[in-house]
């Protein structure tokens, strides 16, 4: 792996408008050209918006689907991607061609090639399926690139298998923040109100997004994941008003020992920029677990308890803003 400046980038999507996301797409692929950025991370489906679709009709998925990669957002992407010389990746509904819906991660590369990686956990919607395969892939700098999108990254196995397929670098893109949990200690409700009014009191919507609703959650976790992986984890995530909850970016980028190498600040849209040395990743104690391992003792991971749910009854169980039944 040769050094990679990576980029993340949180924004506030506009709801099914997907010409406008294009536009800001657009516009923070130019900042980053700017910058000599040649791996270039947007939020989970911010090229139509999220969570307002959480209870639309098949109709209007549809609509704003399209298919990978011949579908007009994605060959934009494309040119993009070979004007620059960056591998961007964004996210969208995709059409496969099973007839299903996805909520997908498109990575385009400068030689043309899409890699595309399905939400292996799909749950805002009913009418969308959840993808069955890892992706890791090789970007022209030479690094293995992983993806696994939001919910995907809370179950620890799916990284470990993203790292066990070679992956240097873990793209995250997410919607989360603020989200109405059923988990009465897992993020929490940031009030609408705030972000509104953020011109007359940010420093009151700043104290939700970097507090236990926000940041304080994320930094139980992500690190964790890179670190016990030993790769860079590159986190883009939405920000401000989605519908009745307000997700509150903190975008980063996090080192093989869980360091964060650099995080926004900002409560509005924003990118961050930092450069991956991948001597870090020599003998990081991620990488040196992952030589430990002893697979012959792991044989219950791939067996079922009976525990087991769907991911769409397990995130909405109790909570109030979706009914899981419809």
């Amino acid at each position: 792996m040769n050094p990679i400046r990576a980029a993340a980038v949180q924004f506030n999507h506009v709801p099914g408008n997907k010409e406008s996301n294009l536009e800001i797409i657009e516009k923070f692929v130019e900042r980053a050209a700017q910058q000599n950025v040649d791996l270039l991370t947007f939020p989970e489906m911010c090229l139509t918006g999220y969570w307002h679709l959480r209870d639309a009709p098949r109709e209007e998925l549809e609509r704003l689907a399209e298919p990978v990669p011949d579908g007009p957002s994605v060959q934009r992407l494309l040119e993009l991607s070979r004007e620059t010389g960056m591998s961007i990746g964004v996210g969208l509904i995709e059409s496969g061609d099973d007839g299903k819906l996805y909520n997908s991660f498109v990575v385009a590369l400068p030689d043309g090639n899409v890699h595309t990686h399905r939400k292996l956990h799909c749950f805002i919607n009913q009418h969308m399926s959840s993808g069955d395969e890892f992706t890791v892939f090789d970007i022209p700098q030479g690094a293995r690139v992983g993806v696994l999108i939001c919910y995907d990254n809370n179950i620890g196995e799916n990284v470990r298998a993203t790292a066990l397929k070679g992956a240097e670098i873990l793209l995250s893109p997410h919607q989360t923040g603020g989200c109405n949990s059923p988990s009465p200690r897992c993020m929490g409700v940031v009030p609408v109100e705030l972000w509104e009014n953020r011109s007359e009191d940010e420093e009151a919507l700043r104290k939700e997004f970097f507090g236990p609703k926000g940041r304080g959650w994320l930094m139980k976790w992500l690190p964790a994941r890179a670190h016990d992986n030993g790769l860079f984890l590159v986190f883009a995530n939405g920000v401000g008003r989605d519908d009745n909850e307000v997700r509150t970016g903190n975008s980063m980028i996090l080192d093989p020992y869980g360091d964060v190498l650099i995080e926004t600040k900002s409560v509005e849209d924003d990118m961050i920029v930092a450069d991956l040395d991948p001597a870090v990743r020599k003998m990081c104690t991620g990488q040196r677990w992952l030589k430990t391992r002893r697979p012959e003792l792991f044989k219950s991971l791939t067996e079922r308890t009976g525990f087991e749910e769907d991911t769409r009854t397990v995130r909405f169980r109790h909570s109030p803003a979706t009914d899981a039944s419809k």
